[in-house]
């Protein structure tokens, strides 16, 4: 299992080079097995610290935390959130990359390419954590109509998506927070465009197209994600764009129609398109090709309709695909953020909110055990053949959990054989 062994030797070492509140006084204890431990917490979806940090030190979970993630000791939860709050969450961003070359190294990634070779990455923003009475620098805020007043994380996540793919595969995530000199409360543009700024040079060689919906389809972002490299296909809706709905009003729109039969049911895909209009009203306006798709059922009912605008060609040739390749901008929703939340990650739990930077920090420590999961998906047979053998996700990672609390296994490879093979294991 080199895969995971390589990706978890790389996070002990960005672990070790965290900063360390001991000041050089030493301890029982190292950042590595600190940062190890808590990351531990969301790779084995345990959905308690504490339970999960007591877990480790039954039986023989110490020797499984050695063998399997590199951990020389257990520290306590507790020391835990202290020892990490206050260091940055992007310490761990070049592991999110280091994982996106491991899937490419294996070819992992040639499944998600779609218009001549280029990466999807769909933007969004969702929120983490949310309370009237714990608060932290790092939070927003918004009153609400009672005059209370609400703390609240949030961040803009990116994920790689392919239409038709079962699997995505998040990257690292820009966190809503208070900037230093900013007289307004950071927002979610706002902060796309930091992401953009701070990741596109290493997504450029990619040639990523950046999916996002209304929210993301102005001006500002658009020239960011140009500026960064890449190309967009993001949502546009009419009412939130009138400059571009007057062009629209009127002309002959250019027409493509489609009909799919599948199980015997029958689809019509009519698109529409429109190539360079403003995107806004004003002398300096990036010009846009617009699109929409319309899809009709066997009786000539509508069962969708949606419209975007984007800077790649439109025409009869590329209009399919390119309405394939925005749609998946959905999968940031439902197989990102909603696996996350509701898929054993268990996003909007508060396992530590700190005093600085802990909430963020862990949120980044929970994307990185999915990107780790999804790699190993793709990209170890011994992963895909365990996880087949126990059927639902969570049932795997009851045995992952279960399992290692009673037996020694000396590397990955074995542990994923006894799950996939409980007849193999003998008792210690």
């Amino acid at each position: 299992m080199s895969l995971l062994d390589d990706l978890l030797m790389e996070l002990g070492a960005v672990c070790a080079g965290l900063a360390d509140k001991r000041k050089g006084q030493g301890g029982r204890y190292t950042m590595a097995d600190i940062g190890l431990s808590a990351f531990s917490l969301f790779f084995m979806q345990s959905p308690s610290f504490l339970a999960h940090q007591r877990a480790l030190e039954e039986g023989h979970g110490r020797s499984n935390c050695q063998t399997l993630l590199g951990m020389a000791a257990i520290p306590s939860d507790n020391h835990i959130r202290q020892m990490l709050d206050g260091n940055a969450p992007s310490a761990f961003d070049g592991l999110f990359f280091k994982t996106l070359a491991a899937v490419e190294a294996t070819d992992g990634l040639s499944a998600f390419r779609r218009l001549d070779g280029r990466l999807l990455i769909a933007l969004d923003g969702t929120e983490h954590f949310c309370s009237r009475r714990i608060g932290c620098p790092q939070c927003s805020t918004r009153k609400r109509s009672d005059g209370g007043t609400e703390f609240f994380h949030a961040f803009v996540g990116a994920t790689v998506v392919a239409p038709g793919h079962a699997q995505v595969l998040p990257l690292p995530a820009e966190f809503i927070v208070p900037q230093d000199g900013a007289e307004k409360q950071d927002c979610e543009r706002t902060a796309a465009k930091r992401w953009l700024a701070r990741h596109g040079a290493a997504l450029a060689r990619f040639r990523p197209v950046f999916l996002g919906d209304d929210l993301y389809a102005c001006q500002p972002v658009a020239t960011a994600i140009q500026a960064a490299g890449g190309n967009f296909i993001l949502t546009c809706k009419p009412a939130s764009h009138p400059t571009l709905s007057e062009y629209l009003t009127g002309v002959d729109l250019e027409e493509h129609r489609r009909t799919i039969l599948q199980r015997g049911k029958r689809t019509t895909c009519v698109y529409r398109w429109l190539n360079a209009v403003p995107l806004r009203g004003t002398a300096d306006a990036l010009a846009v090709n617009w699109f929409s798709v319309e899809i009709l059922n066997g009786a000539g009912k509508r069962t969708y309709v949606n419209s975007f605008v984007t800077d790649l060609p439109v025409s009869a040739d590329t209009v399919a695909e390119l309405s394939e390749c925005g749609r998946a901008r959905w999968k940031i929703e439902n197989e990102t953020f909603n696996v996350l939340k509701n898929g054993g990650y268990n996003l909007e739990h508060n396992f530590g909110h700190g005093k600085s930077t802990l909430a963020n920090l862990l949120v980044t420590l929970n994307l990185l055990a999915f990107a780790f999961h999804t790699a190993a998906n793709l990209c170890a047979l011994a992963w895909r053949t365990a996880m087949a053998a126990r059927g639902a996700r969570s049932r795997f990672f009851e045995h992952l959990r279960t399992i290692t609390a009673y037996i020694v296994f000396p590397d990955w490879d074995t542990l994923l054989n006894a799950i996939a093979n409980p007849k193999s294991v003998r008792p210690p």
